[in-house]
Parts: C-alpha cells; sequence; structure tokens
C-alpha cells in the first residue's frame, strides 16, 4: 500500500473479538473437536484452524467441511454445533491484558470500534455476560458484526470492509462533533487472526498480530509475511472489485486493497496484550490532572 514512509501517531484502534479480546478461539475448538471425536475423526489440526480464524462462518464452515468429511448432514453438524456453543460460549473471558489495554487507551483519547467477523446471534451469546468489555467501551453504533448488512456478501475477511465500515462508523461521530476525521493510517487494528491482519492491511491502516500460540507456531518464520498482509488469504479475483477504490490520506491518494510490504514497519506482533507499547505507535500518555 505505498506504506514505506513512517505511520503517523495512532487515533483510532479497531479491535477484533474472538482469539483477541477473549477467549473464544479456544472454545470453538473444544465444540469442534467434541464433534468430531463423535464420529471417529481426527481432531482439527493447526493448518486447517489457521485458515478458518478470522473468516465470516460460511466461509470458514467451507474450509471445514471439506477438510472433515464428516459423515452426517450438514443440517445435524449445525444442531450438534448449536447445542455446545449455547453452553460454552457464555463463559468466555477476557484475555490477558485487555482491561488495562483498553482503559488505557480510552485514558489517552483513543476512538475504539469492534470488528468482528461473528454474526448477531454468536456475538451476544459470547458478549452478553461482559458487560465490562463491550458495553463500557464499545457504542453499539462503533460495533459492527459478521452479518452487518453494510458489507457486501464475500466480503468479509481478509478482505479490507469491515475495518473501513468500522472507521466510518467512529468518523460519522466525530463529523456530528465537529471534529477532525481519522484517516485509515491513523487507525491501529487489533487482530489474533492471519486474515484478519490482512484484512487491516487491506484497509490501509497499522496493526498489532496477537496470534494464539499454536497459530504463531504455524506461523514460525512466516511472521513478516503476515505482518504485511502478504500470506495470500484475500483472493485474486476479488482485485478487481478494488481497483478503482481510492481514500484520501495525508500524503494524497492511497489505494484500498493492497497489501503492505515486508518490514514496512506498520505493523508489529505481540506475544500478549499486557504491559502495551503505546509509545512504539505515537499514543502519548494521559495529561495529568491539576
Amino acid at each position: 500500500m505505498g506504506s514505506s514512509n513512517t505511520p503517523p501517531p495512532i487515533r483510532a484502534a479497531l479491535f477484533d473479538m474472538d482469539g483477541l479480546l477473549i477467549d473464544s478461539e479456544d472454545l470453538y475448538t473444544i465444540c469442534t473437536n467434541t464433534i468430531l471425536r463423535r464420529y471417529n475423526r481426527p481432531d482439527l489440526p493447526w493448518p486447517i484452524k489457521a485458515q478458518m480464524q478470522g473468516r465470516p462462518g460460511p466461509q470458514a464452515g467451507a474450509i471445514f467441511h471439506a477438510w472433515a468429511q464428516l459423515p452426517i448432514p450438514l443440517e445435524q453438524f449445525f444442531k450438534e454445533q448449536l447445542e455446545l456453543q449455547r453452553e460454552l460460549f457464555p463463559k468466555t473471558k477476557p484475555l490477558p491484558g485487555v482491561l488495562q489495554l483498553l482503559e488505557s487507551l480510552r485514558e489517552r483519547g483513543i476512538k475504539m470500534a469492534l470488528a468482528t467477523s461473528s454474526h448477531k446471534g454468536n456475538f451476544h451469546l459470547k458478549s452478553r455476560h461482559l458487560p465490562e468489555i463491550f458495553m463500557e467501551y464499545f457504542k453499539d453504533e462503533h460495533k459492527v458484526l459478521g452479518d452487518d448488512p453494510r458489507i457486501p456478501a464475500g466480503r468479509g475477511k481478509p478482505a479490507p470492509d469491515i475495518y473501513l465500515l468500522a472507521l466510518s462508523t467512529l468518523n460519522k461521530t466525530l463529523e456530528e462533533q465537529g471534529e477532525t476525521l481519522i484517516q485509515p493510517e491513523e487507525c491501529l487494528v487489533f487482530e489474533d487472526s492471519v486474515p484478519g491482519v490482512e484484512s487491516g492491511r487491506r484497509a490501509g491502516m497499522q496493526a498489532v498480530w496477537c496470534p494464539h500460540p499454536g497459530l504463531l507456531t504455524e506461523y514460525r518464520g512466516r511472521e513478516k509475511e503476515v505482518l504485511a498482509g502478504l500470506t495470500g488469504e484475500h483472493k485474486e479475483d476479488e482485485e478487481q472489485q478494488l481497483q478503482n477504490t481510492e481514500v484520501e490520506v495525508m500524503e494524497g491518494k492511497r489505494r484500498v486493497g493492497l497489501p503492505g510490504e515486508l518490514d514496512d514497519g506498520w505493523a508489529k506482533l505481540l506475544e500478549t496484550l499486557e504491559d502495551f507499547p503505546h509509545h512504539e505507535f505515537g499514543i502519548e500518555a494521559p495529561k495529568t490532572k491539576i
């Protein structure tokens, strides 16, 4: 995306949810492996799980079923999956460092929005019991879910649409308040998944990749590709839809839809959200109250 320039200070943080804010990715794995074992199939391996992570349900489901080859109709699988999810998802917990990070960003005046591939029903199962995250730090108008009608069909992560939409919700509020709008490169996308990082980079944004240890092991040696959004998750036939899409940025026009470059400094790998290095993203300490 022509991002060899030094990135500007961050004004907005856009968050994925599953496996980033809450421990739901591990619960997804438990649900899936429970069903696989019922039908004498092996547990879900990381190479397949890595492809599914961050994607909308239909795309993730297609990847899973092509691999699993379960001896039951899809309807039966979804029924059994839903039963397990209804039992486990209300038990999600914040991941380490999440509450401290959200509070520290708010103290520093960083605007925040949620951009999750989870559809409305699953989102509420996983979040309703955690108002200290999802009510305290994210206004309803700044929550973008995977089944949001404003996202065109087939344009979920790793396409950039969901993060651009999340930014637009923040800018709508800023516009109403008469404040300066936030540019894509002033946004920091927080992601645990590889398609999610690519989505953020293709939106022209900076990114933090905080992966599950199992996923990090799977991509060992390819970390720089992930951070640049160059793992090829975004399909070439989608590029034609993006060729004429541009956004205003500080240095002129930058095309949306293109990934970053290796070692361009616009994305960082963090193994935890604890002790977040605000200064590395140009996020100033909160002003001392007199």
